[in-house]
């Protein structure tokens, strides 16, 4: 008994030591983008899409645990192996392609930084500027586990949606059947949400980035099973928080008559007939999640360019050893806050942009992970079992055919603006 009690405590310690990647990465992925496409698909669908969380979770943990375990094993990021294994030029045309469509996303961040402020009216011109500040100063200046602690404490934020779900008072019912049960309909703008859901969930930046984080923070293949643990944890805990984001807005617009909504902020002042709390608790949460995302975003750009063009990179490094790093990283906020503040600039379409380009790069970045992950060479024992590649596979097919449609849809989108 006192054996077992202390392997118990001995995996706990080793979980607690190697938390912060997978679940940073999974988290972070209900950025204002995300947050804005689980609102939408609440108010205008109710609960009818809550089915699509069950299968977003289980593509969400394939990628990301493949990438987990690359890093781990191999110690070394997924552009660094993708240099090494495929050639310069194959990796430049995806950087650029990644940088392109990152820029776009860092932009729609601090757009939910502005938004949530001006809902208690700050002025952007004051939110963005700060924001911005405080990004660059928290990387900048400090170390990787300095920063890896303000972003876990950052997570926490996210409860906020949880409880605005429930002061909402929806229809657990529905909820919990729609849950399981799949609804398709043949509507362009139905199909279109599902695409978008799956599209906001698995984006290339996550697989860059948590490969990266799990390289500079050390983790080793002996240290995969708990690290591997803190993955697939921090992915459910995702699909959690959009469950609720979907319900609360389900329960406090779409049962009060289906409609659009212009952004997350839009989502909030939704549910402003339930309480001060539920707003201000929803409003609170984009504003956490925004100015996340907007660290997130360049950094994980910035590592992703960094090993793949083989330049040094790390937070733990100083300005003058890691001079591209932190100059692409200050660059990305720079344009990414800058942009908000212009009058009159198409964010919209921006935004619409950047989904195509991640449409376009998605499938590519899978079709190598797997690749990567199967080499002998690289992985030794840790290569995916027959079973695992099966999963793997489907789940990269499904994930091209469904970007592509986004792709496909989003253009015809595009010239209709």
């Amino acid at each position: 008994m006192i054996r077992l009690f202390q392997r118990f405590r001995y995996h706990i310690l080793v979980f607690f030591s190697v938390i912060g990647p997978g679940f940073i990465t999974a988290v972070v992925d209900n950025d204002a983008g995300g947050i804005y496409t689980y609102s939408q698909a609440g108010a205008k669908y109710g609960y009818l899409p809550l089915w699509t969380l069950l299968p977003i979770t289980l593509l969400l943990i394939v990628t990301q645990e493949m990438c987990s375990r690359m890093g781990a094993v191999t110690g070394k990021g997924l552009s660094d192996l993708i240099r090494e294994e495929f050639g310069l030029r194959t990796t430049f045309a995806m950087m650029a392609a990644l940088v392109a469509a990152n820029l776009t996303n860092v932009m729609a961040n601090f757009a939910g930084i502005a938004s949530s402020l001006e809902l208690f009216h700050i002025s952007r011109y004051i939110s963005v500027p700060i924001g911005a500040v405080l990004v660059w100063l928290l990387v900048v200046k400090g170390t990787y586990e300095r920063v890896e602690k303000v972003f876990l404490l950052a997570t926490l934020a996210y409860v906020g949606y949880i409880i605005s779900g429930i002061l909402v008072k929806p229809d657990w019912r529905e909820a919990a059947l729609y849950s399981v049960r799949p609804v398709l309909m043949l509507e362009p703008g139905y199909l279109t949400m599902l695409i978008g859901m799956v599209g906001t969930s698995v984006a290339p930046w996550m697989q860059f980035y948590l490969q990266a984080a799990i390289v500079e923070k050390g983790i080793s293949a002996k240290d995969y099973k708990q690290s591997r643990v803190e993955v697939i944890v921090g992915c459910v805990v995702m699909t959690v928080i959009a469950f609720f984001i979907i319900v609360a807005c389900a329960g406090a617009i779409w049962s009060n008559g289906p409609r659009d909504i212009k952004d997350a902020a839009d989502a909030a002042l939704g549910l402003k007939p339930f309480g001060p709390y539920a707003f201000l608790l929803f409003a609170g949460g984009l504003f956490n999640a925004s100015l996340f995302a907007a660290c997130i975003l360049p950094l994980s750009t910035s590592y992703t360019v960094c090993e793949g063009l083989g330049f040094e990179a790390g937070v733990n490094r100083t300005f003058s050893e890691a001079p591209i790093f932190y100059g692409l990283f200050t660059f990305l906020i720079v344009a990414g806050a800058g942009v908000i503040l212009l009058p009159g600039f198409p964010l919209v379409k921006m935004i619409l942009f950047s989904q195509v380009l991640n449409g376009v790069l998605l499938p590519f970045v899978l079709i190598f992970m797997i690749l990567l992950v199967n080499k002998p060479r690289l992985m030794k024992e840790w290569t995916n079992s027959h079973g695992y590649n099966v999963v793997a596979w489907v789940a990269v097919a499904v994930m091209i055919g469904l970007t592509l449609a986004l792709v496909g849809i989003t253009v015809k989108d595009l010239l209709q603006i």
